[in-house]
């Protein structure tokens, strides 16, 4: 979020903790005949961001401490679904409200940086496809790698290049690991911390299913449907 607004993109509502300025709400309303939000959408939190941002409408992400000197701030906190298939639902809506119905809704617009935002929002379907591809490679690797070492007239050749490449992508993939380990640790311990790195590989999972059913969803045909799934809310938060 801090990115988009740096960059002047449209920053997506998200659903939660919204301030929308009564003079936009009436541009916005004008606009789409009395209607500023979309009852039709999957994800019209998202939606109703980008389109006041094509209006030309500034926004910005704000961050504000709970109370003065203390690093806790104020938000919406609730625990992401905990079963698979619920947590496969509620994703599934997110890609196909932003990545598959935006793509028809809201198109291509604005300019270099709004681009970009927009292809890294709904890059979900993409992105699943190379999970699925590079978990794929990675099973066969070790069966060859099992193989050779078996005695097996396997040989595995690793061009410079890829050996390259190989190389930058675990380089890569370890930062993402020490940011995220880093944030969950200042926020919930160390415990939460180490716990955030196993998950990354069951949210990996997830996304891959949430993929599947939100494509088969799209190409169904019919009106757009609200998937929603219930959320369990924290009952005592710790705040330091």
């Amino acid at each position: 979020m801090v990115v988009r607004e740096a960059i002047g993109a449209s920053i997506p509502l998200a659903g939660v903790g919204c301030a929308i300025e009564r003079s936009a709400l009436a541009r916005l309303s004008a606009k789409q005949d009395g209607r500023p939000f979309a009852a039709d959408c999957l994800t019209e939190d998202y939606e109703l961001g980008l389109r006041l941002g094509e209006l030309a409408e500034s926004s910005m992400f704000v961050r504000i401490p709970a109370m003065p000197g203390s690093r806790a701030v104020v938000a919406s906190r609730g625990h992401f679904p905990e079963t698979l298939g619920t947590a496969v639902r509620q994703k599934a809506r997110w890609i196909g409200g932003i990545a598959l119905s935006g793509w028809d809704r809201l198109g291509w617009s604005g300019g270099i940086g709004e681009r970009w935002m927009r292809m890294r929002d709904r890059r979900g379907p993409l992105a699943a496809l190379l999970l699925v591809a590079g978990y794929a490679a990675a099973f066969l690797w070790l069966q060859l790698g099992f193989a050779e070492t078996l005695g097996a007239p396997v040989t595995l050749a690793v061009s410079p290049a890829l050996a390259f490449l190989l190389k930058l992508n675990l380089a890569l993939l370890l930062w993402r690991l020490l940011v995220r380990f880093g944030f969950v640790t200042a926020y919930y311990g160390v415990a939460e911390g180490l716990r955030s790195l196993p998950r990354m590989a069951v949210g990996n999972l997830i996304a891959i299913l949430a993929v599947k059913r939100a494509i088969a969803i799209h190409l169904s045909g019919g009106p757009a449907r609200w998937d929603k799934t219930s959320h369990r809310f924290p009952v005592q938060e710790n705040m330091r």
